[in-house]
């Protein structure tokens, strides 16, 4: 698979991790933690293209990178 420039911005950004946090996601997309989870809530495009990038190991939510950057990529 291979690695989009944008797809490497973020692993440069975020320290190589393949998982972002849901702080880091609402960095990225200038939102506030709280207001990400909201958007997620909702019946909208966008939000069913966050919840197809989540990831739940636990209790806590994480988001993969190359999906991230692949919805960056295609807004």
């Amino acid at each position: 698979m291979e690695v989009t420039t944008t797809e490497k911005m973020l692993l440069d950004r975020f320290g190589g991790s393949p998982l972002l946090s849901t702080q880091q996601v609402a960095e990225i997309l200038h939102r506030s933690p709280e207001g990400l989870r909201i958007t997620m809530s909702g019946n909208t495009d966008v939000a069913q293209l966050l919840r197809s990038c989540k990831l739940k190991i636990g209790r806590r939510v994480y988001f993969r990178v190359s999906s991230i950057a692949q919805l960056i990529d295609e807004a």
